[in-house]
């Protein structure tokens, strides 16, 4: 692995800009599963189109809420790992510039990371579907253990959802900011997603250079310049220390 490793160095070296773009893979070491791996993967034990749908959430909003809404609030409480802190310290040291996200537990910010890119949404608050006003998970969580589901705007009395992008929703706007930053970038660093969801794996497709770290296949493994089938933690953890020169 020594090898690859001097080797992704030398391509963040030579690039101007390096984007990373990180799925549920780099998460698994916080506590949270991934969704498609056999026999641990969440979609083994929750059909995701009945879990996280908008039309169960606009239609059923009952089972929605007992099912989907929490396995939102489990990952609300997770703790970035080693990954995370070095993505964040690679940032401020000027080795990558943005980071564009599959996920949506808040471990990227929480770790420090600045110009992070949601491009699935996120779990830190709902908004209202009718006048856009934002609120904080916790409080929808209070007023869904009051029985109030769904949960109401205090302004306008209008449906509240949880501002993740659901099976149903059309992606944010931010997903055309990452495909600019992807379109300009000299380097794509794919950690932790196996590039199968659309559209957001079809940022590796336009990616000039692409450099692959994951335990499982990819989509693009044929276009990749480097592939590191290991944990992100580790093989990051030799990069920084490669880049930063402390072997």
């Amino acid at each position: 692995m020594d090898a690859k490793i001097k080797e992704i160095v030398s391509l963040i070296k030579d690039s101007n800009k390096v984007v990373v773009l990180t799925g549920a893979g780099i998460s698994t070491e916080s506590g949270i599963p991934d969704f498609r791996s056999p026999e641990t993967g969440l979609w083994e034990k929750i059909d995701p189109m009945e879990a996280l749908s908008t039309a169960v959430l606009m239609n059923r909003p009952e089972k929605f809420y007992k099912q989907g809404f929490q396995l939102l609030l489990g990952m609300t409480d997770a703790k970035p790992n080693l990954t995370h802190e070095i993505l964040s310290k690679m940032q401020d040291d000027g080795y990558i510039s943005t980071i564009v996200t599959q996920n949506i537990d808040n471990l990227h910010q929480k770790a420090g990371s600045k110009n992070v890119l949601e491009v699935h949404g996120h779990i830190r608050d709902g908004y209202c579907i009718k006048c856009g006003k934002k609120m904080p998970i916790d409080h929808m969580n209070e007023k869904i253990k009051k029985k109030e589901i769904p949960p109401r705007c205090e302004g306008c009395n209008g449906v509240v959802r949880p501002s993740v992008v659901m099976f149903g929703d059309a992606l944010p706007p931010c997903f055309d900011q990452a495909w600019k930053e992807v379109e300009k970038c000299d380097l794509l660093m794919v950690m932790g997603t196996s590039l199968e969801v659309a559209p957001v794996s079809h940022l590796a497709q336009i990616s000039k250079k692409i450099v692959i770290i994951n335990i499982g296949k990819t989509a693009y493994d044929k276009k990749a310049e480097v592939i590191v089938n290991h944990k992100a933690s580790e093989v990051l953890n030799k990069i920084y220390k490669e880049l930063k020169g402390r072997n």
